[in-house]
């Protein structure tokens, strides 16, 4: 199958009727140095141009469908990458429903310690009124008892004088009236301690509030992270399937590309058996001393920057790699390559796959994909020739270099967990010139 294609980006260089010319002036060169005619073997098999027509077509089929996969693929990752932002967005959002729910749980835990003990202070508040009224009821009953307003008559009797007498009825009186001033102020710190126990409670019945709006949010962000991590997964199956679809397709494409090129070959060695033996016939009809034809000059430069490079079809990809003698260890890029093991490969990377190619030519280029495209003369897109070099870039930067191999095909390094392929020229993204070294 390589050596097919490569002949295919030859061809396109160099046409029949030219390589009928090499062939009937080497037979030439070599009648003449013999002295005899050299006899032509029997002809080739020759394929129809309906079963050629059939096998190109069906290869167009196939790179069409690959194509369409590939624009796919390309979709599917993308919404796979957005989903992958949506995952991480809802797990953001219960990280931060979590926070809230303890905060709320920290805060109704106090409002509960605050409430029990406000609680209580009013309870205590409350025994010591109901003591000091007690006591005040058993003060005024002795003294009703006794015939007196105050006191019992035991706390007059003894008395030495009207004045000691009048001084003891002042001392009664102002106990009463002591115990009544101080049942009052208990009074007042009962009602502050219910009134201070009614806004614990309601600060409570508001933190609890709160808790169950927190967990009410935590249940729906984990539901959102898991309905997003659930879209995510189905996207990443969907993009899978489509990556082994399109696979499968590659694979018919080659086959179909291999088929194609065979037809083709066995055409083109038919036409220079044809150009062999009409030279031959010529040969046999031309008078003897005649002079010899002169070779068309080669151009074999092109030629052989695309043999150096379909030599390499199926060479792993490896982020960093290729030199001018050909693959070398990938290097570590901190990503996407780090996570393809790049590093532990020995292989090309897009811009590795051309210096090594343009050796064959005795050119040297950068690593880089950008000062390629700046190696050369840059001629349009639509004037592209076989062995010139094409480019990708995004917002306006290129980050992708392959080679032209004519008939609308190109071989590349394409990326991470691939191998150097052939594949149809993809337009989505093309730099819109050549760049042409030789």
């Amino acid at each position: 199958m390589r050596g097919g294609v490569r002949e295919v980006g030859f061809v396109s260089g160099v046409s029949g009727a030219g390589l009928r010319i090499i062939a009937a002036s080497l037979l030439l060169v070599v009648s003449m140095g013999a002295g005899t005619a050299v006899a032509v073997p029997p002809p080739p098999p020759n394929p129809s141009d309906s079963e050629l027509g059939a096998s190109l077509t069906d290869a167009q089929v196939k790179a069409t469908k690959v194509g369409q996969l590939t624009n796919q693929v390309a979709q599917a990752e993308a919404q796979l990458a957005q989903l992958q932002a949506d995952v991480e967005l809802t797990m953001e959002d219960a990280n931060r429903a979590l926070v809230d729910l303890q905060i709320a749980q920290d805060e109704a835990a106090r409002a509960k310690t605050d409430a029990d003990v406000a609680e209580a202070a009013a309870a205590v508040a409350s025994s010591d009124v109901d003591t000091a009224r007690e006591q005040l009821d058993e003060f005024a009953a002795g003294s009703y008892k006794q015939g007196s307003t105050m006191g019992s008559m035991s706390a007059y009797i003894g008395s030495k004088s009207p004045d000691d007498l009048l001084q003891r009825a002042q001392l009664l009186e102002a106990v009463g009236e002591s115990q009544l001033d101080a049942l009052d102020v208990i009074e007042v710190a009962r009602t502050d301690k219910a009134n201070k126990d009614s806004a614990a409670r309601k600060a409570l019945d508001l933190a609890n509030q709160k808790q169950a709006m927190a967990q009410s949010a935590k249940k729906t962000a984990d539901a959102a992270t898991a309905a997003a991590q659930q879209a995510r997964s189905a996207q990443a199956a969907a993009t899978t399937q489509l990556e082994t679809q399109k696979g499968a397709a590659e694979a018919q494409l080659t086959a179909a590309q291999a088929s194609a090129t065979g037809l083709t070959n066995q055409r083109q060695r038919y036409l220079d058996w044809l150009a062999a033996k009409q030279a031959e016939d010529a040969e046999r009809s031309r008078p003897s001393g005649g002079g010899g034809a002169a070779l068309p000059p080669s151009s074999g430069g092109a030629r052989a920057v695309i043999d150096r490079a379909m030599s390499q079809l199926g060479v792993q990809y490896a982020w960093g790699g290729g030199n001018a003698h050909g693959p070398t260890r990938g290097i570590r890029d901190g990503g996407v390559a780090d996570g393809y093991g790049d590093y532990n490969k020995v292989g090309f990377d897009c811009s590795g796959l051309m210096i090594y190619a343009f050796a064959a030519a005795g050119k040297r280029l950068p690593h880089y994909s950008g000062y390629q495209a700046q190696a050369g003369r840059r001629v349009p897109l639509s004037q592209k020739a076989p062995g010139d070099m094409l480019f990708w870039a995004t917002r306006g930067r290129i980050h992708h270099v392959a080679l032209y191999l004519g008939n609308d095909q190109m071989i590349e390094a394409p990326y991470s967990g691939s191998s150097v392929r052939i594949a149809s020229v993809r337009y989505g993204g093309i730099v819109g010139y050549a760049t042409r070294v030789l």
